[in-house]
């Protein structure tokens, strides 16, 4: 064999080979736009806030078993893609209840925003309606819908609502959200008590974040986070007059354990627009759900935050799409990670998903521009997988394309965090 003769390159050849990034002062975008999956922007997460707050957003009920099973399996889902296909556009938009989204996706309501980030609701609904994705406010959020509306008018907004036990309250928010433009109500339905989470339990999270002794010293870890949250707005729930104590205390207090199906009609009476039932589990439910009037469900298990070791949103979508039969949309959330997650659960007879943490992970890690990067990442992850696949639309999605495998899964990306079971 003869040996390769060696020579010095030229500079002209090593020139088009160097790539070195220009200094910039802005080290947030910078680092956002270093980010590639929604794990990256976790990990940027958890270095900018604290690990109360943090935890609050990643961490889920009991031991978390629930919320592994969930991305669990997502990680067993099995593509069969088609090959030979024109696939140089994909055309993404959907239409959910009268409204369209440039993806099958909604932004779930979430509590406390503005802990996650002094930006809070007004840069998620900001970075959604500028995708062009609708955006679900919280009965729990710390902007109210009044200024939601206005801070975002061009936005997409639907209004997630718990039933408190002063009915006169709930009343007086619904139609302060019908008269706000909200289109949609979602009515969360899994939270007759507080689910057991234990992270909040340990980190001794209370709303809003104590002074005490551990919080201080975390001053000196994450200035920029406190700085924000000190010299804002009042950290508090917008639309809650009765607060302190942790969530679960609140959650105990407020909401109303007795409701009921019946409920359901007094919602109607009262409200104009779509209702959307959030956090249904059973086919059953979802059967009496629609017959009772509901426009919509969304196949829930609260992220893994309520019931730990309750039934996984992915593997029972398909037996609740079949008790719906075409009446009402059927919606999913909870485990979702990846644009590829979005594409299985459409395949699988979903109208659309929501997501919680993976925008807000976004949000912790850069305000309006992490929820919008969270946005882009889950788009093209998305646009990719379909293209793969062969197809160019959600509605030729079947459930040939993504079928779930039996047997366990071990995430392709566990998280860096230790245990909360095993600290």
């Amino acid at each position: 064999m003869t040996t390769p003769r060696r020579r010095v390159p030229t500079w002209s050849e090593l020139r088009p080979l160097v790539r070195v990034q220009p200094p910039t002062l802005r080290r947030n975008e910078a680092a956002l736009r270093r980010a590639g999956t929604i794990w990256d922007l976790r990990d940027l997460a958890r270095r900018r806030t604290p690990r109360s707050v943090f935890d609050y957003v990643d961490g889920a009920a009991g031991t978390e078993i629930s919320l592994a099973r969930a991305r669990a399996a997502f990680d067993r889902v099995e593509f069969a893609p088609r090959v030979l296909r024109d696939v140089t556009q994909v055309r993404a938009s959907t239409t959910v209840l009268d409204t369209t989204s440039t993806l099958p996706l909604l932004l779930a309501p979430t509590g406390f925003t503005r802990m996650m980030h002094h930006e809070g609701e007004r840069a998620v609904g900001a970075a959604a309606a500028d995708a062009g994705i609708p955006y679900v406010l919280s009965t729990m959020g710390t902007v109210s819908v009044e200024d939601l509306a206005a801070a975002v008018p061009h936005g997409r907004h639907w209004f997630q609502l718990y039933l408190w036990k002063d009915r006169p309250r709930s009343l007086d928010l619904i139609r302060r959200a019908g008269a706000a433009g909200y289109s949609t109500l979602v009515l969360t339905v899994d939270t007759a008590v507080a689910g057991d989470r234990m992270r909040d339990v340990r980190n001794g999270l209370t709303i809003p974040p104590a002074l005490t002794a551990r919080t201080l010293a975390d001053m000196a870890v994450h200035p920029r986070w406190w700085a924000n949250l000190l010299t804002t707005e009042p950290l508090e729930f917008a639309s809650l007059r009765d607060s302190g104590g942790t969530v679960a205390d609140m959650v105990d207090r407020m909401f109303d354990p007795s409701v009921t199906l019946a409920d359901l009609g007094w919602l109607r009476e009262n409200w104009e627009g779509r209702i959307v039932l959030k956090g249904v589990q059973h086919p059953e439910d979802a059967r009496d759900f629609v017959a009772a009037g509901a426009d919509g469900i969304i196949v829930s298990n609260h992220g893994g935050r309520q019931l730990d070791r309750s039934v996984t949103p992915l593997e029972v979508l398909p037996e609740i799409v079949a008790a719906v039969e075409g009446r009402a949309a059927v919606l999913l959330d909870t485990g979702i990670m990846h644009g590829g997650d979005i594409v299985a659960a459409v395949a699988n007879g979903a109208d659309a998903v929501l997501v919680g943490r993976a925008y807000l992970y976004g949000l912790m890690a850069g305000g309006r521009a992490g929820v919008a990067r969270s946005l882009e990442i889950l788009t093209s992850q998305f646009t990719r997988t379909m293209q793969l696949l062969g197809l160019t639309s959600p509605s030729e999605l079947t459930p040939e394309h993504a079928r779930i495998r039996a047997g366990a899964a071990t995430l392709t990306a566990p998280p860096t965090t230790p245990s909360p079971s095993h600290p």
